[in-house]
């Protein structure tokens, strides 16, 4: 049987009618949207699919969104009987991997995440942090001139693939470091629409609150490793799990380095599963050769699903 690996994206892929194509399918996918609303105390289903954008893109809107659009197509996945080797999640998305690994039901992680999109939302003044994309240097170079930044906050927030590298921090603070990046030799720093300074320190304030409510919350060891963003390793013991999700909300996004990893375990796909194609792209600047599949409607999903059923 062929070895896959299910990437889950994160916020920024969502997508007005994200899943409806499955929803209209299959009644299975119609009962998921129906727990959704019933646990998150509104219409999800409705935003999901009328919008308008800028309420869809709203954090805690946005992140119970792409969960369920992603634990749906996985579970038409399960349902074919195709379970991933391993999972990885870039930021929102290692929540989807961990329902899709065990670790978290689908009627707990949503009302987490959407209390993780307030609480982040939360923990900095609106408008006054922001990110942004720097393409062509390497994290060394970044890393050094952030340190010459002395008044504001700003961290490397994401490391996607290489020569895309993303900074987090107030607002002023990246206005600094875009310039002085620009002159590092930076090809570009490309501005984010973001609402805060995501995976900076800025969001420490938010830890406290979050790791009270994760304490309520049913973890189980992972039945399927999922590799951690803040370490880029595998991971199945809750323990670890709820500590690396705590720490993940201001650290590093290591998604290329866990690419590697995964790569080096010899999976014979890697296959994006939910909104958008975003990690799909990445992944084939991490390396060219592998073999990508990206699942975000029942085309792109029998598409997979005969690829995985020939005979290798």
């Amino acid at each position: 049987m062929k070895q896959v690996a299910f990437m889950f994206p994160g916020q920024g892929s969502q997508v007005i009618g994200m899943g409806k194509d499955f929803f209209d399918a299959y009644d299975e996918v119609k009962q998921l949207f129906a727990m959704a609303n019933e646990v998150l105390h509104k219409d999800i289903q409705q935003i999901m699919f009328e919008g308008p954008m800028e309420v869809l893109t709203e954090t805690e809107n946005a992140q119970p969104a792409l969960l369920l659009t992603s634990v749906s197509i996985n579970r038409m996945l399960e349902k074919e009987g195709i379970r991933p080797a391993m999972t990885v999640g870039h930021s929102l998305g290692e929540y989807s991997a961990l329902v899709a690994s065990g670790a978290l039901s689908a009627d707990e992680a949503l009302p987490l995440v959407q209390t993780r999109g307030r609480l982040m939302e939360a923990a900095f003044p609106k408008g006054q942090g922001t990110m942004a994309a720097v393409l062509g240097l390497q994290e060394e170079v970044i890393q050094s001139v952030l340190d010459t930044i002395k008044d504001e906050i700003v961290d490397i927030a994401n490391l996607n693939c290489p020569g895309q590298i993303v900074i987090s921090g107030s607002k002023e603070g990246i206005e600094q470091a875009s310039e002085q990046l620009k002159a590092a030799g930076a090809k570009r720093v490309i501005p984010l629409n973001v609402s805060g300074p995501f995976h900076s320190r800025l969001m420490k304030k938010a830890n406290e609150e979050f790791a009270n409510y994760l304490d309520k919350v049913n973890v189980q060891d992972a039945a399927i490793p999922v590799y951690a963003n803040v370490s880029a390793r595998p991971v199945t013991k809750k323990e670890e799990i709820k500590n690396l999700l705590i720490q993940q909300l201001y650290s590093p996004v290591r998604f290329e380095e866990s690419i590697r990893q995964m790569i080096d375990k010899g999976v014979d796909a890697f296959v994006e599963v939910g909104s958008g194609k975003v990690l799909s792209g990445l992944l084939r600047k991490i390396d060219r050769k592998a073999t990508v599949f990206a699942v975000h409607d029942i085309a792109s999903m029998e598409n997979f699903i005969r690829w995985y059923k020939e005979e290798a």
